[in-house]
């Protein structure tokens, strides 16, 4: 099943956990993979509903965050390419208390959830990866706990900025102040400096909701150790899986 057009180019290895499974074990559900279009604010899950598909993005990014009662968020993390949105479905947890939504427009292959558990009870490849997943996500969960206590807000746009283009297949970001305020749980006015501060240097361009990169190199100097640690903790997990 296929929702939304659908670009030629799109394959389910363009998505890292996918890419790195064998052709004998991902042939047990590639059939079972439906390629989706996933447009900006689409919600994918319900918090404290039955979750019923696990999300491999090839071109979206999603945010986990939380909403408070009084209406205030916060990214705990971010996924893209890299990984899955979904993980307490092999873990056993089934619901979520906070939401998942997309960020950045493109498109996931999804899985049923009882394919997803079958695979990962089958005790292979998938469930070594799947593994190594979660410990790469509970480093960014961890790390971006850390960087909202002790970083500046400018440290964390440059982290934010870098992770998400990372993900995506552009450079290029339609992407309001006021969104990225609300993931990063600061208020918009901080959001507005610190990116005016970045575009005097030559680092980004922001007009009109679209941010565009232009120096990687030097969002890369103003950021903080944060980007490095997720980066490299994901790296050496999700390299060489036998």
């Amino acid at each position: 099943m296929t929702t939304g057009s659908v670009p030629q180019a799109q394959h389910f290895r363009q998505n890292h956990l996918l890419a790195a499974l064998a052709e004998r074990d991902i042939g047990y559900f590639s059939t079972e993979l439906e390629l989706m279009s996933l447009p900006l604010g689409k919600s994918l899950y319900v918090p404290g509903e039955q979750m019923q598909h696990a999300y491999f993005p090839t071109t979206a990014v999603v945010s986990l965050h939380y909403v408070t009662d009084t209406g205030a968020a916060a990214e705990s993390a971010g996924v893209g390419n890299e990984g899955l949105v979904g993980v307490p479905l092999y873990l056993g947890g089934n619901t979520i208390p906070s939401s998942a939504v997309v960020h950045t427009a493109g498109h996931a292959y999804r899985l049923d959830r009882r394919v997803l558990k079958n695979e990962f009870d089958r005790a292979g490849q998938m469930q070594r990866v799947l593994l190594r997943y979660t410990q790469a996500l509970i480093t960014q969960i961890t790390q971006a706990s850390a960087c909202y206590r002790h970083h500046s807000i400018e440290q964390q746009l440059c982290r934010w900025l870098l992770l998400t283009i990372d993900r995506a297949p552009m450079s290029e970001l339609v992407m309001t102040q006021e969104l990225i305020a609300n993931l990063l749980g600061v208020r918009r006015e901080g959001i507005t400096s610190a990116a005016g501060k970045l575009q005097e240097a030559g680092y980004i361009r922001y007009r009109r909701g679209h941010i565009a990169v232009l120096n990687r190199g030097g969002l890369e100097k103003h950021t903080c150790e944060c980007y490095g640690v997720v980066k490299k903790e994901l790296f050496r997990l999700l390299n060489n899986i036998d």
